[in-house]
């Protein structure tokens, strides 16, 4: 790549010595960050809303090539070397009991690449003369991993009523790797960017935009990174800017006046400059439809198409009626009049969608309720129910009674011996009820913190589940989930109501 890049600064050298070719030099100030998305489960507030952009340079060389002596658009490749990455800090206080922990961490992240922008740009003139223009471009661009490093700054602190116990420190420096493994960062990337500014002289002012297209680092987890980057850029031109030849032009068409047949209308290469509104490539004023694309043959009209299927009248079997080139202009046959043609539809016979090829949406258990709004699509069921069958009453109650008989050791996750009957009745209604599921919720009172009654409730919940697996309910049946002090059924300011809260609930549900 090294190589690649100074045969490519050798060519835009080279290229310089024709008319109209500038070599320049560029950089300046800019501010990246890494756009991040993954499937962490609460990372945007947790983590990623703690990142802050990073400020660094850009500097290299460019080149200007205009695609004709007279054209306004150029090539514009250059080679860069760019700062990017981002910065983390956040800090934490939290506690428990009369301890109080602390920690600030803060971290930067800086890779350095050499990069090869392969703009398109235009010039919009600011002055007669040309040397004075607003400047556009944009394009793709590739890079190379040149070097990175990651600084690591972390401040944990523990204290209490007396003061501080414990303080540790970390400050760490690590140089980053590459490669296609865990933790590595790509070698080669790729993505796109746009500049924006003015041309005065052999002076450039722009400010411009880049974002990466590629996933530019391979984590530990499932996840994409790209790189996003604005900045402004000083850029000189080598030598002395050539004054352009400026051709008289008065409409503005890109045909030259002394060939131009309408020189004060603008109009189009193919008709000598003259206005071509349809595009037809028939001057305006020799199209008797102006307004409609045509053909020389018919003095600039369509080919006449009466029921406007695409078939001209000419080779149309059915002129009147809207039809397919493959039918000669005629329909396709449609039978059932379902929409589908009977080449494509298997019920040409019977009316049906196209999801089904032409087929009505089927009826697997034959209960009057089409299976895409079946949920018991292999049992019949009733309407009520969403076409499952309705669970008995009896079966309701015995679930019921199971859960007010569910118990546990005190603040622990672990069943007590007398909740095991209870359960095992419920096993035994799922073994003989194979389409039923049931739900474990489990539920705390207010009493501690949120964070711990979340997780105690979140673990009776999935001790139940695990409890009826282990006597042979399939894990699928089962979803397990804990609420903490979530939808009170007893008043937490009583025992008595606290204890009714503490509870794990049980639903059916097929």
């Amino acid at each position: 790549m090294p190589k690649n890049c100074l045969f490519l600064v050798l060519l835009l050298l080279a290229a310089s010595s024709y008319a109209q070719v500038k070599i320049g030099i560029i950089g300046g100030p800019q501010s990246a960050s890494i756009t991040e998305t993954n499937s962490i489960a609460g990372w945007q507030n947790n983590t990623g809303r703690f990142y802050t952009n990073k400020s660094g340079i850009h500097a290299g060389v460019m080149a200007q090539i205009p695609f004709g002596s007279e054209s306004r658009f150029f090539f514009m490749p250059a080679i860069t070397y760019s700062e990017k990455g981002r910065n983390f800090s956040k800090y934490l206080t939290t506690q428990s009991a009369d301890t109080v922990f602390s920690y600030k961490t803060t971290s930067s992240l800086l890779t350095q690449y050499i990069e090869l922008p392969l703009n398109i740009g235009v010039k919009l003139p600011l002055s007669k003369s040309r040397k004075n223009n607003f400047l556009i471009s944009a394009g793709p661009y590739l890079s190379l991993f040149y070097n990175g490093k990651y600084t690591l700054n972390q401040n944990d602190q523990v204290s209490d009523n007396t003061g501080v116990i414990h303080i540790e420190k970390v400050n760490k420096t690590t140089v980053l790797e590459v490669g296609k493994k865990d933790d590595s960062y790509r070698t080669f990337g790729y993505g796109a960017n746009a500049r924006a500014g003015f041309e005065l002289g052999n002076v450039t002012l722009t400010g411009f935009y880049s974002l990466g297209l590629d996933n530019l680092y391979y984590a530990p987890y499932k996840g994409t990174f790209h790189h996003k980057v604005y900045g402004a850029s000083l850029g000189i031109w080598l030598g002395q800017t050539k004054e352009v030849v400026v051709v008289k032009d008065k409409d503005h068409d890109g045909v030259p006046d002394k060939t131009d047949a309408c020189p004060l209308e603008p109009g189009t290469a193919i008709t000598n400059g003259c206005p071509d509104k349809d595009g037809d490539g028939i001057a305006d004023k020799n199209d008797k439809c102006p307004d409609v694309a045509g053909l020389v043959k018919y003095n600039g009209c369509p080919v006449p198409d009466t029921d406007g299927d695409g078939v001209n009248d000419e080779q149309d079997k059915c002129p009147t009626v809207k039809g397919l080139a493959k039918y000669n202009g005629c329909p396709v046959p449609d039978t059932d009049k379902d929409g589908i043609d009977d080449e494509n539809d298997k019920c040409p016979t019977a009316a049906g969608t196209a999801k089904y090829n032409g087929c009505p949406i089927p009826d697997t258990d034959a209960d009057g309720i089409n299976d895409e709004l079946d949920k018991c699509p292999t049992v019949a069921g009733v309407p009520d129910n969403n076409g499952c069958p309705v669970i008995k009453e009896e079966i309701r109650k015995q679930v019921a009674f199971a859960a007010q008989n569910i118990f546990f050791a005190t603040n622990s996750a672990t069943l007590l011996s007398k909740s095991f009957e209870p359960l095992n009745s419920v096993a035994k209604i799922l073994e003989e009820n194979p389409d039923l599921q049931i739900v474990i919720d489990g539920y705390t009172d207010n009493t501690g913190s949120l964070a711990t009654n979340m997780a105690i409730s979140a673990k009776r919940a999935e001790a139940v589940k695990a409890y009826l697996v282990g006597k042979g309910v399939p894990e699928s049946r089962l979803s397990a989930a804990g609420h903490g002090p979530a939808n009170p059924i007893g008043d937490n300011k009583t025992a008595a109501g606290r204890t009714q809260n503490r509870r794990v609930e049980l639903k059916l549900k097929q």
